[in-house]
């Protein structure tokens, strides 16, 4: 009988042991806006990691600092070890990781580069991002790409840059868009700068408005902002002013949000956007959370995703569907 008993005892253990180390790690995604395409297919993916390498995924939408907060403490209590976030608002930066390192959970950031209390990027947590500058140039070559096929004189075209310098990422695209027309040759001074209050259509109606007015000397418009929103504010505001699509190229960059604009069946100024990739940000940032986690690899502390794809009127369907979006 003893015997028999220790037997149990002794399978008992080793079924522990087994379990323990096949135990599945848990890991957080959480980002700021679900109903977005560009973060469902980041959450697809991170999925799609989960499933490849042998975790599980909790998935929670963070729209403000409280939920995102109250998300990492729901996050610890259901046994996960770390998470991937888009902040909702990277001046949350320190926030989170002094709630993180309470509850012994690892970060990754994506999208988003956290800032601190002064302002400053937060460079020692590990961050996934698109090449904000590379894409920014990508922007300006490919305007000044389609102004030269349709045969525009620089000196009858303006650049409507709408800009909105205090957030970093949104700089070094407008700026890096910039650089790029003038190193093409488009004259410094024909490049129009407006600050806009919101990176949204609205706001960025309102800041190409009043640029517009100053300006009637302009024949044509090159229309360049943070993303597809800005881009498609100032496509608006040109309307209002009474400048046909034949007369103005703008490009934006994201992509998901250009999709209505894009399939339209008339043409209008929003000539087409650069499409990055959710689906890397997705799977690249939770698989180097999870070597952190299972192997104590952890992370560069900054890894450039540079693909990006043009989108127009004539394949943007076939390169959304490639993404999954």
């Amino acid at each position: 009988m003893k015997k028999i008993v220790k037997m149990w005892t002794l399978a008992s253990v080793m079924a522990a042991s087994m379990g323990a180390a096949f135990a599945t790690d848990k890991l957080g995604y959480l980002v700021k806006q679900p109903e977005e395409p560009w973060f469902q297919t980041e959450w697809a993916f991170a999925d799609k990691a989960g499933k490849d390498l042998g975790f599980e995924v909790q998935k929670i939408a963070v729209p403000d600092g409280e939920k995102t907060l109250n998300a990492i403490d729901t996050l610890a209590a259901n046994g996960a070890k770390g998470f991937v976030i888009c902040t909702p608002d990277p001046k949350l930066g320190p926030a989170i990781m002094a709630k993180a390192k309470a509850l012994g959970l690892k970060v990754v950031a994506v999208d988003d580069q956290f800032v601190n209390a002064k302002g400053q990027p937060m460079t020692e947590v590990p961050l996934v991002m698109m090449a904000a500058t590379k894409i920014g140039e990508r922007q300006g070559h490919e305007l000044w790409k389609e102004m030269t096929k349709r045969g525009w004189k620089p000196a009858e075209t303006g650049v409507l840059a709408i800009t909105a310098n205090e957030l970093d990422t949104a700089r070094r695209r407008t700026d890096g868009s910039m650089s790029a027309l003038k190193a093409a040759g488009f004259p410094a001074k024909q490049i129009y700068t407006t600050p806009t209050k919101s990176n949204d259509i609205p706001g960025a109606l309102d800041a190409a408005n009043s640029m517009l007015v100053q300006h009637p000397e302009v024949k044509n418009w090159l229309v360049i902002g943070m993303n597809d929103n800005t881009v498609l504010g100032g496509i608006r505001a040109t309307e209002g002013q009474g400048f046909k699509a034949e007369n103005v190229i703008g490009i934006g960059i994201n992509g998901v949000d250009a999709v209505n604009e894009l399939s339209k069946s008339k043409a209008t100024g929003f000539y087409g956007s650069l499409l990055p990739s959710p689906d890397v940000h997705g799977y690249k940032s939770i698989q180097m959370l999870h070597e952190w986690v299972a192997k104590g690899k952890e992370p560069q502390k900054f890894t450039e995703v540079t693909d990006a794809v043009l989108i127009t009127r004539d394949n943007f369907k076939v390169e959304l569907k490639k993404k999954g979006l």
